[in-house]
């Protein structure tokens, strides 16, 4: 063990941490959950230590020395991210301090082991910040980052992965369904492009919401007025941010709603429980058409993956859509908790910060993981069930409305609830009640004609 002091005075820490008294104290204080802050959260606010030490030396707040030191611990510590240095409870005090001061301290403890100079956690880490600015910030820069880096190429991959299989399939026509009853036909390609268009539409809303994410209120400090942090910082810290990271963060054009309020998290929250609610109706259609696969639809063939039943033997279920559907509900629920810790915004600050920074990366994982599975678990080996879909499209009454424009809904109506009552081809019944011909007849109920009834037919 070795002594630590804070305002509070002296504790003991054990002597293998980086972190000091005022981590320990957090640590027996909150033991809500064991449940600590997400890595992507940590990185965050790592590469804010590294920018605010870059631009306080830059405006004569730290020397250039230590500035260097702090850098140089900020680089050092990601690689304790996952041992232990960093092990305060999510729910912990609304505003994040305990964790933004146990980066403060394993950053201090690190710079100035490795430097020899005596870097000061308060003084010279969390120079020109407060937990009030960097917690907020650090919530905004790993969701966007997350967004970039994971979800947003996850959702290409499974949207590369449809059109691929809707290209295959694209002059195969099924039976379509509305109220889970016979519909009219279309393609299967048809089909996989509503799927597609659903998760292009969520990667336009959250391209849309990324400028909002990344104007961070950096430099509000307190409350954000800018107390103890010199006039620049904020433009400073985030050109340095840029540099580090490569992306375009830029300071808030008003820090105090910056600080004080958790909009843009109820907005990203709100986009990824738009894609779960698109990703649910995915997954439940591929259930649907994968059911049987004697008694079940059985259009589709999902890959087999693992045995289905502990006493039903050869029995296989769809065990990944089953899984992302379970994911989904878990970011909706996840959306319900940020909408309300985004209420908890007193006057001028916020105090759910690290539960909305947990739910939302969770939910960005959940979702970029869900995209993936579904992409090359599933979709990549999808069969078609060519017999399942061709059987009952000729048989389908529903047919008969095409033709309403030569024989009138209340005659085609008569038609159809014949074929349905004698179980027999529409054509059929047809030939039988009009005088058009069987050729008339097989060119106007032709599926693939009104799977693309505006297209030019041979």
């Amino acid at each position: 063990m070795r002594i630590e002091k804070d305002s509070f005075g002296e504790l003991s820490v054990p002597d293998d941490v980086f972190y000091g008294a005022q981590t320990a104290r957090a640590l027996s204080n909150f033991g809500l959950s064991d449940e600590v802050m997400p890595p992507r959260f940590i990185e965050a606010c790592l590469a804010i230590k590294a920018a605010a030490a870059a631009a306080n030396t830059e405006l004569e707040v730290i020397g250039g020395d230590t500035a260097t030191a702090i850098q140089k611990a900020c680089q050092a510590a990601r690689e304790h991210i996952n041992d232990h240095q960093f092990p305060v409870d999510v729910f912990q005090t609304g505003s994040g301090t305990s964790t933004n001061m146990n980066v403060n301290e394993v950053v201090a403890y690190l710079a100035s082991a490795a430097s020899g100079l005596d870097i000061n956690p308060n003084d010279d880490v969390n120079a020109s910040q407060s937990s009030n600015d960097t917690i907020p910030a650090a919530i905004q820069i790993s969701t966007a980052l997350a967004l970039e880096e994971d979800l947003l190429p996850a959702i290409t991959a499974l949207k590369n992965s449809l059109s691929q299989q809707g290209e295959t399939h694209k002059d195969v026509v099924k039976t379509g369904r509305t109220h889970l009853m016979d519909a009219m036909p279309l393609t299967v390609q048809q089909e996989f492009s509503a799927w597609i268009e659903a998760l292009d539409s969520c990667q336009r809303r959250i391209n849309q919401c990324l400028p909002r994410l990344k104007a961070l209120p950096l430099g509000g400090t307190a409350i954000g007025t800018g107390i103890n942090a010199p006039r620049g910082f904020a433009d400073s810290a985030c050109r340095h941010l840029n540099h580090q990271t490569g992306n375009d963060f830029c300071p808030h054009n008003n820090a105090f709603y910056g600080i004080s309020t958790q909009d843009v998290a109820v907005e990203a929250s709100g986009l990824l429980k738009g894609l779960a609610t698109s990703l649910i109706k995915i997954s439940n259609d591929l259930r649907w058409m994968n059911s049987g696969p004697l008694a079940g639809l059985g259009e589709v063939l999902l890959p087999a993956l693992q045995p289905g039943s502990s006493i039903m033997p050869g029995k296989v279920n769809p065990v990944i859509p089953e899984a992302v559907l379970m994911a989904c509900y878990q970011v909706i629920g996840h959306d319900t908790a940020i909408t309300l810790g985004a209420q908890s915004g007193n006057f001028q600050l916020n105090v759910s910060l690290p539960l909305i920074a947990r739910n939302l990366l969770d939910s960005i994982a959940l979702m970029s993981r869900s995209c993936e599975h579904l992409a090359h678990k599933v979709i990549d080996d999808l069969k078609v069930n060519h017999t399942a879909l061709a059987e009952p499209l000729h048989r389908n009454p529903i047919l008969v409305t095409a033709l309403n424009p030569v024989l009138g809904y209340l005659k085609a109506a008569e038609i159809a609830k014949t074929a349905y009552a004698d179980n027999r081809p529409i054509i059929d019944v047809a030939q039988e009640k009009t005088d058009l011909s069987r050729e008339e007849l097989e060119t106007l109920l032709d599926p693939a004609r009104l799977a693309h009834p505006h297209e030019q037919h041979d």
